[in-house]
């Protein structure tokens, strides 16, 4: 499974590329007021540090002004992939798009049936949210299983991108429902190394090797 981070913030993107862990970026409106930076500038930054895709947002809602948007937010750099929201206006968009072979990520997906529209729209990527489903009483998980189902069953290469997700078991069960990428928000990723057994293990070797006497090199 991929691993997108979820932010605008420069310097945590630059920290965990060095990790050679990160496959792209995601943006959207909310995270590029979050960084404070103008949104050109914070992609084509954005777009330097990272060699995978980086999904910049349109903002416009209606179809002409999106596909106006789209290739304008593509011309920042070869690895922008144009973001849409899951309206009508966002699949005709997607549809032109993709045709002319812009890389699209269509987003704020919350049922199967949008999942699938998306899809037959030529979209690169399909972004359903788990927290927020999660957050209404809805298990978000259940919707990556369905979409994950309906994509194999016919062979669409739309990818299915894991949006909102909150916990290390949110990306645990993405991974086991056969997400193709997860996009994670910093403070998350941070999680999916930690175990207290680790710590507890490392600090015993330690301990005993300090007893030992010995070094290495």
């Amino acid at each position: 499974m991929k691993f997108f981070i979820d932010t605008a913030d420069v310097d945590e993107i630059r920290e965990w590329n060095s990790t050679g862990l990160i496959d792209g970026v995601t943006t959207n409106p909310s995270l590029i007021l979050k960084s404070g930076r103008q949104i050109d500038e914070a992609l084509a930054e954005i777009c330097a540090i990272v060699d995978g895709p980086v999904s910049g947002e349109v903002t416009a809602i209606d179809t002409i002004g999106m596909i106006s948007q789209g290739k304008t937010l593509a011309k920042i750099a070869d690895n922008i992939c144009i973001k849409l929201p899951l309206t009508m206006d966002g699949l005709k968009a997607c549809k032109a798009l993709s045709d002319e072979g812009f890389k699209t990520n269509v987003t704020l997906c919350f049922s199967a049936n949008q999942a699938l529209l998306a899809a037959k729209a030529g979209a690169t990527y399909i972004s359903p949210f788990i927290g927020r489903l999660d957050d209404i009483n809805i298990d978000g998980m259940e919707l990556i299983e369905e979409i994950r189902a309906i994509y194999d069953n016919y062979g669409f290469e739309t990818q299915l991108l894991a949006a909102s997700l909150r916990t290390a078991n949110h990306v645990k069960d993405c991974a086991i429902a056969g997400a193709d990428v997860a996009t994670i928000p910093p403070s998350t990723l941070g999680k999916l190394v930690a175990h207290p057994l680790t710590d507890k293990g490392l600090a015993a070797f330690l301990a005993d090797w300090e007893k030992t006497g010995q070094s290495i090199g």
